[in-house]
């Protein structure tokens, strides 16, 4: 469902795919080719959520804010499965790893990978092209070639699936 909150509405691209039983509501920008799948949750009744173009939200993930500290997705972001964002910035082409809780005023690196199950306090920064896990995170080591395999992997996966699905809807 789509719904208004008080004078904002959701600005979303006709081309992106959003899945049954998601919910967005107020002041939340959804770019190109992007897709939010079932039973997500994307609220902008605090603060602006900004998503870019080709960003993917998976299955059951939740996305708020705190008053006046938006949530941006830059372009080319995958969020994996039951992943809470609040109030923060995930840089371009980064992924954050299922069941991860990203805090506010935390930054997710340009293309930095944060494993499953990983808690990112507020204000943390990850730099850019580094594997980072735990709780609390910790950065690890830099991507490599694999990693980034993996990582452009599930990205044109899920945009693949996306148009598959999109072809479906009413």
């Amino acid at each position: 469902m789509i719904y208004p909150y008080k004078e904002k509405t959701p600005q979303i691209d006709p081309s992106v795919y959003i899945a049954d039983y998601t919910t967005i509501s107020g002041d939340v920008t959804i770019g190109p080719e992007s897709s939010v799948w079932f039973n997500s949750v994307i609220r902008g009744d605090v603060a602006p959520t900004i998503i870019g173009k080709k960003v993917n939200i998976q299955d059951l993930c939740c996305l708020h804010q705190s008053p006046g500290n938006p949530l941006i997705l830059e372009d080319n972001v995958t969020i994996g499965h039951q992943v809470t964002l609040h109030s923060c910035i995930v840089r371009k082409g980064a992924l954050v790893g299922m069941g991860s809780i990203i805090l506010d005023g935390a930054e997710i690196g340009e293309g930095a990978f944060i494993g499953a199950g990983t808690l990112v306090p507020p204000g943390k920064k990850i730099p850019p092209g580094m594997l980072a896990f735990g709780s609390p995170v910790k950065v690890v080591r830099e991507l490599n070639d694999e990693d980034k395999m993996e990582m452009n992997r599930i990205y044109n996966e899920y945009a693949e699936k996306a148009q598959i699905y999109k072809q479906h809807q009413k």
